[in-house]
């Protein structure tokens, strides 16, 4: 359990909190299983872990909350062409995310590989039970969506790797 200093110093100015933070901690609250990492926060979804990222919308609507899903599937250069066609006719069924290919940091002698994540981006009018509640939901169905749809594309590719 984490313990607050504000018994030792009860007139101290604590700096505020974070979106990131904040989201983190209703989530906390709500008995997810989420913890913080550099300048994000990985959530544990129902089969994958989610990466979370939350900042507050610059026209001032709310906090912007963007999660990554990474299937673990693997594309190298020669498959590009013929993966990016694949990737971009899975994207039109998509609802709620799309999937992104993410290059890979390699050697220079090796080939270049590229990673296949999920993508999803949510605003949300603030941080309150109700918001939180519809984020939950939100990214249940986009890590259900995504899952299924990888899934079924996979016995057709002999260019991805898992």
């Amino acid at each position: 359990m984490r313990r607050s200093f504000r018994w030792l110093w009860p007139n101290a100015i604590l700096p505020p909190m974070t979106e990131l933070e904040r989201l983190i901690a209703q989530l906390a609250q709500r008995g997810r299983d989420v913890e913080r990492v550099e300048d994000g926060a990985v959530l544990a979804g129902h089969s994958a872990q989610l990466a979370l990222f939350a900042e507050g919308d610059e026209a001032g609507e709310g906090v912007m909350v963007r999660a990554h899903l990474d299937l673990d599937l693997y594309v190298d250069e020669e498959a590009l062409a013929d993966v990016m066609l694949g990737v971009n006719l899975l994207n039109q069924s998509l609802d709620f995310g799309s999937l992104t290919l993410d290059p890979l940091e390699s050697d220079e002698d090796e080939r270049l590989m590229f990673s296949v994540l999920g993508r999803t981006t949510l605003l949300l009018s603030d941080l309150g039970e109700n918001e939180i509640a519809r984020l939950e939901r939100h990214l249940q169905r986009f890590e259900t969506e995504v899952s299924n749809a990888v899934e079924r594309s996979l016995s057709g590719s002999p260019h991805m790797e898992a």
